[in-house]
């Protein structure tokens, strides 16, 4: 159930049936423009589409100016406990502003702040986090915490439609997967407005990528959320790597290419995980969208990398190169993935015209069998 109505963050679209943006946050004191333009510069290349930068002081406020003239994506302030500092953002043409209206200053300084951003003609972002809950809504969070965390959303809704503001998107995050899941849901049944996912101080790479995935995935495969940050502890690009995999593994987006490899197994004839991991960084350069699928054997080689764009199954000595569901050449093992690459680049070269395919009817191991009598290259 995609959200209904839809916000523009510095031309970048979100809601309303927009496709999923990517957003990660800066690092770097936002007061020191240099690294935090570079850092903006280093997301902007990663496929971040917005970002968001820490105000917490009058200097980060006096450097969005130039963070602003300089960025290559829309920029975000993010602002707690001062709305004069939302005031100063919003001055230096911020393309958004991040507020929670339970820690501004109180109903007048969520005034303030509207009345500012309706003057830009600026949305908001808006909601709850599990960790800065309001003190009346904590009997709540004891039994539900994701019913106290929609009921802050709502209080906050309802405060900016008094004031007649509607330009904004909601988040109801929490560390918790299964709270987080459960909040969104509720939260999209009761609003037209979008969504920012994410599950909030996630962790480092490998466990809060996983909760990142299982928690946006279950959301975005029910067609819950509008634009999403992976919030690791970690390098903020890696924030943007993550996020993208997520929306490609849905087939929501798409942003260069992927890649599939089997598991390691005693099958296994090549050494698949190096063949997988020295694909996968050639694989970095290519901006297009194609799938390559690494294979170690002869069980799962021809049918799953029939299925790609391009694939490569391992043998001893030889391997083969697949193309389009069809066993393009038997080459010598040394040579195999420069032999990938060397299609690959033709057939991008050639416009990435894909033939009309032909479904495998053969068993695997026999189609393997038949293209081992190949010659060698």
């Amino acid at each position: 159930m995609p959200s209904e109505r839809r916000i523009s963050v510095g031309g970048v679209e979100i809601g309303g049936g927009a496709p999923v943006v990517v957003q990660s946050m800066t690092l770097t004191p936002t007061r020191d423009v240099e690294a935090t333009t570079a850092q903006i510069a280093a997301l902007a290349s990663a496929g971040c589409e917005v970002v968001r930068c820490a105000v917490p002081k009058a200097e980060d406020a006096a450097a969005l100016a130039r963070i602003v003239r300089l960025s290559p994506i829309p920029v975000i302030a993010d602002i707690h406990f001062n709305a004069s500092l939302a005031l100063k953002a919003i001055e230096a043409g911020v393309a958004a502003v991040r507020i929670n209206p339970g820690n501004i200053g109180g109903p007048e300084k969520v005034e303030q702040v509207v009345r500012a951003a309706k003057r830009a003609r600026i949305p908001m972002r808006i909601g709850a986090n599990s960790g800065s809950l309001p003190k009346h809504l904590h009997e709540l969070a004891r039994r539900d915490q994701a019913e106290a965390l929609v009921a802050a959303a709502l209080e906050e809704v309802e405060l900016l439609e008094r004031l007649d503001y509607r330009d904004f998107k909601i988040s109801v995050k929490s560390t918790s997967v299964p709270t987080m899941i459960r909040a969104y849901r509720m939260l999209a049944a009761k609003v037209p407005y979008p969504l920012h996912l994410g599950v909030t101080e996630a962790g480092t790479p490998f466990s809060g990528s996983i909760k990142s995935a299982v928690g946006m995935g279950a959301l975005l495969a029910d067609g819950i959320g509008d634009t999403l940050r992976v919030s690791l502890t970690a390098d903020p690009v890696n924030e943007v790597e993550v996020a993208w995999e997520i929306l490609k593994a849905l087939g929501l987006r798409e942003r260069g290419p992927v890649m599939i490899s089997c598991p390691s197994c005693g099958r296994d004839n090549v050494g698949v995980e190096k063949l997988a991991v020295r694909v996968e960084e050639r694989l970095r350069a290519y901006p297009q969208a194609f799938e390559v699928a690494v294979m170690g054997c002869a069980v799962n080689g021809p049918g799953e990398a029939g299925d790609a764009d391009f694939g490569i199954a391992g043998g001893r000595d030889v391997g083969f190169v697949y193309a389009h569901g069809r066993v393009l050449k038997k080459v010598s093992s040394d040579i195999l993935i420069d032999e990938l690459f060397h299609e690959i680049d033709r057939w991008i070269g050639d416009g990435m015209q894909r033939p009309k395919r032909l479904k495998m009817a053969k068993p695997a191991a026999l189609a393997m069998a038949e293209a081992s009598l190949i010659p060698l290259e």
